[in-house]
C-alpha cells in the first residue's frame, strides 16, 4: 500500500490499537477518532452514540476504518447495556457513513467492523459468508450494524465488513480473561465443551484488515482461522501451551447464572469459515490454535 491517510475509529481498542501500530510503523498517517477531548495532533473528537462526526475530520483520508463499539463481553447484558452495545455500533457507523457520503472527495474504501455473531448458533454446521443471519440479539445487531453503512456504499465507496471471530490476544477480549485463569491452573472447558469456537490470532486479524484495504473487494469477510475447534480442543491446547492442568470445567448452569444472556455467546457454537478471505489470496501466519496462542504470549 502506498503511504496513505487513514482514519481509525476504535483506535484505543484491542484490534484498533494493533492496527494503528502496524500502519504507523509502515509510515502511514493515521487520524484517530476519539470520544474525549483530543490530546494529540493525530486525534479528532467524535460522538458515536450521539451520531455526530464532522466530515472535515475525514477530509483527505484515503481509508476509513471503523472498529468502535462498547465491549460485548465487558458487562452483563442488561437491557441498558444492550442498548449501549447497539448504539455505539449502529449510530457510530451511521455517523461515519453519512460523513463519508457528504465529502466531495471520498475515501476509496470504508472498512466497517462486524462480528461472526452475525450467524448465531450454527452447531456442527460450518458456515461461510453466503449463510443467512441467525436469530437473537447478536445476529440482529450485526445485520443492523452492517446496514448502517449504506450511505457510504450508496455514495460509491467500496465498503467491507469484517465479521471477526474470537481474537487470540493477551491484552484483551475473551483470551485476555482466559490466559490468567489457565496460567493459574484454574482453566477448563466451558459447558460440555462441544461448542465450536472460531478464533483468529491478533496478528492475522490486523493483516487481514490491511489486506482488505488493499484488495479491490467489498462486502462481508469472515475473519476467522481456517479450522475452527471445539471449546474442549481449545482448552486442551491451552493446557499444552501453558504447561498447566485444565481440570476445572465451568458447568453451563454456573455460566448462565454468572453471565445471564451473554452465556449463550460462550456456550453457543459458531463454526465459521473464512471462505472469501482465502479465495482473495490471504495467507494466515497462525492458522492453528497453538501458533496463535504462542504468538499471543509474545505480544506486549
Amino acid at each position: 500500500m502506498e503511504r496513505s491517510r487513514i482514519a481509525v475509529a476504535g483506535a484505543s481498542g484491542l484490534i484498533g490499537g494493533a492496527l494503528v501500530r502496524s500502519l504507523t510503523a509502515d509510515g502511514h498517517e493515521v487520524v484517530r477518532l476519539v470520544r474525549r477531548a483530543p490530546r494529540a495532533k493525530d486525534e479528532v473528537r467524535w460522538d458515536p452514540e450521539g451520531g455526530r462526526v464532522d466530515p472535515a475530520a475525514l477530509a483527505g483520508c484515503d481509508v476509513v476504518v471503523n472498529l468502535a463499539g462498547a465491549g460485548v463481553g465487558d458487562h452483563r447484558w442488561t437491557d441498558e447495556y444492550k442498548t449501549r452495545i447497539r448504539s455505539s455500533r449502529v449510530l457510530g457507523t451511521a455517523a461515519l457513513a453519512g460523513a463519508i457520503a457528504a465529502l466531495d472527495v471520498k475515501p476509496r474504501v470504508f472498512v466497517n467492523g462486524s462480528a461472526m455473531g452475525y450467524y448465531g448458533e450454527t452447531g456442527d454446521r460450518a458456515v461461510d459468508e453466503s449463510a443467512p443471519p441467525g436469530s437473537g440479539f447478536l445476529p440482529e445487531l450485526c445485520v443492523e450494524w452492517e446496514g448502517a453503512a449504506a450511505p457510504a456504499r450508496e455514495a460509491g465507496v467500496r465498503t467491507v465488513f469484517t465479521r471477526t471471530g474470537l481474537v487470540v490476544a493477551r491484552g484483551g477480549g475473551a483470551w485476555g480473561r482466559l490466559f490468567p485463569l489457565f496460567k493459574a491452573g484454574l482453566g477448563g472447558r466451558m459447558g460440555d465443551g462441544r461448542q465450536y469456537w472460531s478464533y483468529i490470532a491478533l496478528h492475522d486479524e490486523v493483516a487481514a484488515i490491511r489486506h482488505l484495504i488493499d484488495a479491490d473487494l467489498s462486502g462481508p469477510f469472515n475473519l476467522t482461522a481456517p479450522n475452527p475447534l471445539t471449546n474442549r480442543e481449545i482448552t486442551t491446547a491451552m493446557g499444552r501451551v501453558l504447561h498447566r492442568p485444565t481440570l476445572f470445567p465451568v458447568p453451563a448452569p454456573v455460566l448462565r447464572t454468572a453471565l445471564g444472556e451473554m452465556a449463550g455467546d460462550v456456550l453457543g457454537s459458531a463454526r465459521v469459515l473464512p471462505k472469501r478471505l482465502l479465495e482473495s489470496g490471504f495467507t494466515f501466519t497462525f492458522p492453528d490454535i497453538e501458533g496463535a496462542l504462542k504468538a499471543a504470549l509474545t505480544q506486549p
